[in-house]
């Protein structure tokens, strides 16, 4: 059944069946049914008799189970289960010589390096066809460093497959093998649309099972890793109670009409197994990534070049003089970076990258690492009390530059807030903005700034405010940059900082 056909065929079901229910009179419509018997006492008689006269209420549920049954047909042929073995070499003791005692004390044996073989497995689904190669999109974590890759079919065919491409800071993983044979390829839907409430069918093989299906609904939508985990944090995902366990990741999550909206990722579990907290990447934040492994082996980052600081916590947001707590303030930016030759400075609040609005630091990286390297885009962003915009031509991130570079000025300011003030046991009139981090090997760490410093002016300005401290900051252009700093048990120092 083509997809145009199977949407006709559901909005016959619905209208041949859902309208003669709705039409029911207003004395049935106090009926209630438990378990599908209704409660005729609790009803007129006039109104159940009226409720027989509407079509079997089993075709409703054969409605629901046809349109279940399609989606599944088309699901299952696309996807693949996935099983590979990882080399790992380890040093290990040999045994002792049991008849050693025979020759008195003798030096214990050397530690030998030997191979084991580790099994995984997980699930994956078929997403493009070119002659006779087959692309197999599934999650990294899935494939790791894997020796030996192979997938193996709905129905029963089995191929030797290859890494084409991994992307483990998005956790996605291109797989390719060879055959002449026809395969079934994915029809890869709009993630964009799904709502919460909307059907949703996990597919894969968990523990081992394969071709397993399950359903649920859309829990949740633009879900977040929490700060500082371990889970991709350039992507939103999709949430479902459709159950996902071990051998899932990397399997379709399918709509009703059979299209992948999702790659199924992680679970949230305190046992191990599902408890109906599933999370899906959006297939839209996988189709360039698939692009990209196809045409250079790798996704290609996009890259702005600035350090992110504090959070926007009320007295930040009160220190800056910010209409509220979206956005993400800029401690530094790097030399020669997009944000450094476009004019963003440090203490700049970006809020929103080509229209996208930006809440937090996870958003702009989401939003930049996916934007392609080249283009220009609009950011706006707050500074000084005023809303700007600058137009930045976003590079490619490239991780061995990257790693290289410092930021300017490479250290973190705060309000000293009650709290810090108490613990360091400090007078009111020692300052008001701290030093909370300094960058290795900035200008601010090789001058000696450390955590825990009390800015108190800068080049003989007193800076009682973020806001002031970043606008004689960025004021100081070709000169040394001068800081009178409190530190605790030293007195109060001055500092001199060098671009």
């Amino acid at each position: 059944m083509r997809r145009s056909e199977f949407a006709d065929y559901i909005h016959h079901r619905v209208r041949t069946t859902l309208r003669p229910l709705i039409r029911v009179t207003a004395a049935a419509a106090a009926v209630v049914v438990l378990g599908g018997i209704p409660l005729a006492s609790m009803a007129p008689i006039a109104a159940a008799q009226t409720l027989a006269e509407t079509p079997d209420r089993d075709e409703i549920l054969w409605a629901y189970q046809n349109a279940f049954r399609n989606a599944v047909h088309r699901a299952l042929p696309v996807v693949v289960k996935i099983d590979v073995v990882e080399v790992v070499r380890q040093s290990v003791q040999p045994p002792p010589n049991p008849f050693s005692f025979l020759f008195g004390r003798t030096p214990a044996a050397e530690p030998v390096e030997r191979e084991f073989r580790r099994p995984g497995l997980g699930s994956g689904f078929i997403v493009r066809r070119n002659g006779q190669m087959v692309y197999v999109l599934t999650n990294a974590h899935v494939v790791g460093d894997a020796s030996e890759i192979t997938v193996s079919l709905h129905d029963g065919r089995r191929f030797d497959a290859s890494l084409l491409g991994r992307d483990d800071r998005r956790d996605l993983a291109l797989l390719v093998f060879q055959t002449s044979e026809e395969v079934e390829i994915a029809v890869l839907g709009d993630s964009d649309r799904v709502q919460v409430g909307d059907w949703a069918f996990a597919v894969g093989n968990p523990l081992g099972f394969e071709s397993t299906v399950t359903a649920g609904i859309i829990s949740a939508v633009g879900r977040r890793p929490a700060a500082g985990s371990t889970i991709s944090q350039l992507t939103d995902y999709i949430q479902t109670d459709a159950a996902v366990n071990r051998g899932n990741s990397g399997g379709p999550l399918v709509n009703l009409a059979g299209e992948v909206v999702g790659i199924n990722t992680w679970i949230a579990s305190q046992t191990g197994g599902s408890i109906g907290l599933g999370f899906a990447i959006p297939i839209n934040n996988a189709k360039q990534a698939i692009d990209e492994f196809i045409s250079f082996g790798a996704v290609e980052d996009g890259w702005l070049g600035i350090r992110s600081g504090s959070a926007l916590s009320s007295d930040v947001v009160a220190s800056l003089g910010l209409p509220d707590d979206r956005g993400v303030l800029i401690a530094g930016t790097f030399a020669g970076s997009p944000a450094a030759t476009s004019g963003i400075l440090p203490g700049d609040v970006i809020r929103a990258v080509n229209g996208a609005a930006v809440r937090d630091f996870s958003d702009l990286l989401r939003v930049i690492s996916n934007l392609q390297a080249g283009r220009v885009v609009p950011i706006r962003l707050y500074r000084g009390g005023q809303e700007l915009v600058r137009r930045v031509e976003i590079a490619p991130r490239v991780e061995e530059r990257v790693a290289q570079l410092v930021p300017w000025p490479g250290l973190t300011v705060i309000p000293l807030s009650d709290d810090i003030r108490n613990g360091l046991g400090l007078r009111n009139e020692s300052g008001s903005i701290v030093v909370s981090s300094v960058d290795a090997s900035s200008a601010a760490a090789l001058a000696g700034v450390r955590r825990g410093d009390i800015v108190r002016r800068v080049n003989d300005t007193d800076v009682a405010t973020l806001s002031a401290f970043y606008r004689v900051l960025n004021e100081q252009v070709d000169r040394e940059l001068v800081l009178r700093v409190y530190r605790q048990g030293r007195g109060e120092l001055s500092i001199g900082l060098v671009r």
